[in-house]
C-alpha cells in the first residue's frame, strides 16, 4: 500500500528542546523566548527552508517564524510568549524550488552558459507565488514574472540584477509553495506561567508563634508580622497547614509520643471535628481572618503559599466519611504513616489504589478550587512524591486549564528522576538538594545540571538553605557565618529562593539530639518564641541581598550561570549576567565558616562580554567597595565580617 502523500521529501528530526520525545511540555514565564534547534534536510541537492509554527492551545490561529541555517542541516529560530497557559508548537519544511532555481541560475551566468528556458522557469515560479500572494505583493510578483520573462536578450550583468534582486527574494520568502510541505509528526508544548515561576523569595512562617508570650497567634498576630517580612524584601509568604489539627495520636513537644492537655500539636495531623482540609484551625481565626490577611499581605507585595497536604489525621471527617480512601490493615486499623524507624500515627495516607479513586481524585482538586477562591495563587505542597503521578498530571492540568496564575512548589527530598518526574508533570517549582550540597564540588556540579539541558527546560529550583524539618549539620556547627554564607549562596544561585524564618534570621541551629537535623523544641511540635532582634540576627544581610535581587535582572534567571576556577577548594565564584550583557553580577562566597580564606579567581572574560585586554571595576554590593579587576583576581574573605562579595561588574564592552 503506498503511503497518503509521498513527495513529502524533507525530513526533521532532533528538534531541541523537547521533553521524553515531546511527552511533557517545556516551560518558560511571560515574556521569555522559545530558541528551537531542530534538523531539515532532504534528497538531492534542493534548497531546504522551514519554519516555527506555534499559538497559544486555545487559539486557532498559528504564528510563524522563520528558521535560519546553523551548520549541517541544523536550523533555528525563536519565539516569544506573551499569554499564560499552554502553548503548542511545531516545525514545518519545505523544498524552496525557487531558492534552487536562482542558486542554479546564478552559477549558469557566472559561467557565461545560456539560461533564457531557466529564465522562464523562474518566471513561471513568480507568477505561481502571486496566485499565493495578496493585495499589493501579488501585483508586484506578478510585474516580477513579467520582467523576468521579458530579459532573455539582455546582458548578462543586467540579467543577473533583475534576477538576483533581494526585493523579489523577500517577496518569495512570504509566500513559498508548500504543497508537499513536511510538519513534524506531533504538537510540542509549552506551558507559560507567569514571572514570580522563575523569580520568586520565599518566607516560611508558623502564625501560631506569631501571638504574645504563652499564648496561640492567630492570623491578626501574623498580619502585625507582614512589615517586618516585607522590609526584609520577601515576596511569597508560605503557611504550614492552617487547618484543624487531630487529637487521636496528637505528638507533643519534641515529637514524644505522648501530647500534654497544652500541646497544640503538629500542623500536618489535618484533621478535626471542627472540619479538614477546607477549614481554619479554630484558634487561628475565621474564613473572613485569613481572606483579610491575604488580602492584607498583597499591600506589601506578598502573595500567601498555602501549604497543600493531602494526609488526615484519625479524626479528619473523610476518615469517617471515606474510608475506602485509606488502606486498611488486617487487623482492622487504618495504615498510619511510617518512615521506618520513625512512626506518624497521627497521619492517615490516602490510597492512591483505591477502587474509588475517581471520586477521591475529585475531591482532591476541590481542595484547591476551595483555596483558589479564597485568594490563594500559590500552593507548596508537601511529599508530592508520595502520591500517583497521573493524579497530579491531571490535576494540575485541571487547574491550570482554568486558573494558569496557580502555582505549585513540590517539596520532595526523593530520588532524582522522582524529582524531575514531578517537574514534568506540572509542578511549577521543586526543592533541592541544595540543603545537603556544602563543597565547592557538590554545588558546581549540581547547579551546573539543574541549568543545563534538559532539566533547565523543565526543573524549576526553589532554593531552602533550612527547612522546619532540615538543619543540616553545617548549620549546626559552623554558626552564625554559617548562615551567612548559606544564604547568600541560596538567594545568588537560586532565583527562586526561601528560608524558614525567624529561625534562619536569628540563627537558630539547636539540634533536637548530635547527629539530627530535626530542631530541638521543633516548632512543628509547639508554639515557640522568637527574638527578632537578637544580636545573632543577619536580617541586615538578608534584607540587603533582597534588594540586590530585585535590582538586578541577572539574579533574576538561572539561565546564564556560570562557575569561574579559583585555587582554593574553599572559594567559590561563579556568575549570572543578563543576555544582553547588561547587568553582570560575580559572585564570590567563602565556604569555610569558621577561617578567613583566600584565592585566586579566574574569570571567562569573554563570556561575560568583557574585554580580556583592559581592566574593569567591580562595585562590592554587599559592602559598597570598589576594585580594580583584569583576568585573574585575588580575594580574601573573612566568614565572621563578611564571607562573601557580590559583585556588579561595570566594564566598557
Amino acid at each position: 500500500m503506498l503511503v497518503e502523500e509521498g513527495r513529502r521529501r524533507v525530513q526533521i528530526e532532533g528538534i531541541s528542546p523537547q521533553i521524553d520525545g515531546g511527552r511533557f511540555p517545556i516551560k518558560r514565564t511571560l515574556g521569555e523566548e522559545v530558541r528551537i534547534e531542530v534538523d531539515i534536510f532532504a534528497d538531492g541537492h534542493d534548497v531546504v527552508a522551514g519554519a516555527i509554527l506555534y499559538r497559544p492551545e486555545a487559539s486557532p490561529e498559528w504564528s510563524e517564524v522563520q528558521l535560519s541555517p546553523l551548520v549541517n542541516d541544523r536550523w533555528q529560530g525563536s519565539f516569544t510568549v506573551s499569554q499564560l497557559g499552554r502553548y503548542i508548537y511545531t516545525i514545518i519544511g519545505w523544498i524552496d524550488h525557487f531558492q534552487s532555481w536562482r542558486r542554479g541560475i546564478a552559477k549558469k551566468i557566472e559561467a557565461g552558459q545560456e539560461v533564457s528556458v531557466d529564465v522562464l522557469i523562474g518566471a513561471q515560479f513568480v507568477e505561481e507565488a502571486s496566485q499565493r500572494a495578496t493585495g499589493e505583493d501579488s501585483s508586484q510578483l506578478k510585474t516580477w514574472a513579467a520582467t523576468l520573462r521579458s530579459v532573455q536578450k539582455e546582458d548578462a550583468t543586467t540579467l543577473e540584477q533583475k534576477i538576483l534582486s533581494e526585493d523579489l527574494v523577500t517577496l518569495m520568502t512570504k509566500y513559498p509553495d508548500r504543497k508537499f510541505a513536511t510538519t513534524y509528526e506531533k504538537p510540542l508544548g509549552i506551558v507559560v506561567d507567569r514571572e514570580k515561576a522563575r523569580f520568586s523569595t520565599w518566607y516560611e512562617l508558623f502564625p501560631r508563634s506569631c501571638g504574645e508570650p504563652g499564648k496561640h497567634g492567630t492570623f491578626k498576630d501574623a498580619q502585625a508580622r507582614l512589615p517586618y517580612i516585607a522590609d526584609l524584601g520577601f515576596d511569597v509568604l508560605y503557611l504550614p497547614p492552617i487547618h484543624p489539627i487531630g487529637t487521636t495520636f496528637r505528638k507533643g513537644k519534641n515529637n514524644t509520643t505522648t501530647a500534654e492537655p497544652d500541646d497544640v500539636g503538629v500542623p500536618w495531623g489535618i484533621g478535626s471535628p471542627e472540619g479538614g482540609h477546607k477549614a481554619i484551625h479554630p484558634q487561628l481565626g475565621t474564613m473572613a481572618d485569613f481572606q483579610e490577611f491575604v488580602a492584607k499581605a498583597g499591600e506589601y507585595g506578598i502573595e500567601i503559599a498555602l501549604d497543600l497536604a493531602y494526609q488526615c489525621s484519625p479524626d479528619h471527617p473523610y476518615v469517617k466519611e471515606h474510608p475506602q480512601w485509606f488502606l486498611h490493615r488486617p487487623d482492622g486499623t487504618i495504615q498510619y504513616a511510617e518512615n521506618p524507624p520513625k512512626k506518624y500515627q497521627d497521619i492517615y495516607p490516602i490510597n492512591f489504589e483505591t477502587e474509588d479513586w475517581q471520586n477521591l481524585w475529585e475531591e482532591l482538586k476541590s481542595v484547591v478550587l476551595f483555596w483558589i477562591d479564597k485568594g490563594v495563587k500559590i500552593f507548596r505542597v508537601d511529599n508530592p512524591h508520595t502520591k500517583a503521578f497521573p493524579f497530579w498530571e491531571w490535576m494540575i492540568g485541571e487547574v491550570k486549564q482554568d486558573y494558569p496564575h496557580v502555582l505549585f512548589l513540590a517539596e520532595a527530598f526523593t530520588r532524582p528522576k522522582l524529582m524531575y518526574r514531578l517537574a514534568k508533570v506540572g509542578f511549577t517549582q521543586s526543592y533541592t538538594y541544595f540543603t545537603w550540597h556544602n563543597t565547592k564540588w557538590q554545588l558546581t556540579t549540581y547547579f551546573e545540571e539543574l541549568t543545563s539541558y534538559p532539566a533547565c527546560e523543565i526543573f524549576r529550583p526553589n532554593v531552602w538553605p533550612n527547612t522546619p524539618d532540615i538543619l543540616h549539620e553545617f548549620l549546626q556547627h559552623g554558626g552564625r557565618p554559617a548562615f551567612m554564607l548559606r544564604f547568600v549562596l541560596a538567594a545568588t544561585l537560586g532565583a527562586n529562593y526561601g528560608i524558614y524564618g525567624p529561625a534562619y534570621e536569628v540563627c537558630e541551629n539547636r539540634p533536637f539530639k548530635p547527629g539530627s537535623e530535626e530542631y530541638l523544641d521543633s516548632e512543628k511540635y509547639q508554639i515557640r518564641e522568637w527574638d527578632l532582634n537578637s544580636p545573632y540576627t543577619i536580617k541586615h544581610l538578608i534584607k540587603r541581598v533582597n534588594q540586590i535581587r530585585r535590582a538586578h535582572p541577572a539574579l533574576q534567571s538561572n539561565k546564564l550561570l556560570k562557575f569561574h576556577p579559583t585555587n582554593n577548594e574553599q572559594i567559590i565564584c561563579y556568575s549570572k549576567q543578563t543576555e544582553d550583557f547588561s547587568d553582570v553580577i560575580v559572585v564570590v562566597v567563602n565556604l569555610d565558616p569558621y577561617n578567613t580564606q583566600s584565592a585566586w579567581v579566574s574569570l571567562a572574560l569573554h563570556s561575560m562580554g568583557i574585554n580580556p585586554y583592559q581592566s574593569y571595576q567591580v562595585h562590592d554590593l554587599l559592602t559598597d567597595a570598589q576594585y580594580t579587576w583584569g583576568e585573574h583576581n585575588y580575594v580574601e574573605l573573612n566568614p565572621h565580617i563578611m564571607p562573601a562579595h557580590v559583585f556588579r561588574v561595570n566594564a566598557n564592552r
